[in-house]
């Protein structure tokens, strides 16, 4: 798969951040008007010798495909299509909120090698719940132009109220607009039951989705586990990769 080139990535820290905040501008709340037929799943972790990045691209069958449907097509009925893992040296170092910068080579060499196209993709790490609403699912989005989910196991920035217990219930995650307000009125992700009595999920957009969307799409790749397929096979493979 091809991936745009929007730019190099030798930055220094206060040229992440300035590049983050042009680029967040960039990122697109346009609805999906059919559900993704193809679903992408990314996930990246250290090697043991913490030198480089490990990530691995895992390509389902997703969607109810012959009737356009926002349902899934049963647990059983997953298929994987492709698969792929790169590793990179990582030449970033650790900076809480520039995530991307430290992990996104590896993700994109992982899918330059598929020689299938992803409808979408759900990505391990946050959308536009990150302080400068430009986490890797956004970042990577931009480099794909493609809709991006991103689905975190847990919170980085905004405040919440725990949603009720059954699965597909959800609360939005908020951040103040005005830091001096104690209010806050900025929808930036939701909080999102994917199983009955376990543990929530963190969604937000990526790009060129919207949050219904993202939600939609996260709960139709959940099966009996907590985290989507897409990303728990990616996380799998990425696992699997590390022991090598």
């Amino acid at each position: 798969m091809q991936t745009k080139n929007l730019h190099d990535w030798n930055l220094s820290y206060s040229q992440a951040i300035a590049l983050q905040k042009r680029l967040a501008c960039e990122v697109q709340f346009t609805p999906i008007k059919k559900p993704p037929k193809l679903i992408a799943g990314l996930d990246c972790a250290m090697s043991k010798d913490n030198q480089s990045i490990i990530a691995s691209a895992v390509v389902l069958t997703g969607l109810n495909a012959q009737k356009d449907l926002w349902e899934p097509i049963g647990p059983s009925d997953f298929q994987v299509i492709e698969k792929t893992t790169a590793i990179q040296k990582v030449t970033f170092p650790y900076i809480p909120g520039l995530l991307s910068f430290r992990e996104a080579p590896a993700c994109l060499a992982a899918v330059e090698k598929l020689k299938i196209e992803p409808d979408a993709f759900i990505i391990d790490g946050q959308g536009i719940a990150h302080p400068r609403r430009f986490g890797i699912a956004s970042h990577l989005g931009l480099f794909f132009d493609k809709p991006t989910i991103g689905c975190a196991k847990s919170r980085l920035i905004g405040d919440f109220e725990m949603p009720p217990l059954k699965k597909g219930s959800y609360s939005p995650l908020k951040i103040a607009r005005d830091e001096r307000r104690a209010t806050s009125d900025e929808t930036i992700g939701a909080v999102l039951r994917t199983r009955t009595n376990v543990e929530p999920v963190f969604v937000s957009v990526g790009n060129k989705c919207t949050l219904d969307d993202a939600i939609k799409i996260v709960l139709s790749c959940t099966t009996k586990y907590r985290i989507p397929e897409p990303t728990r096979l990616a996380h799998q493979l990425v696992s699997k990769e590390k022991m090598k």
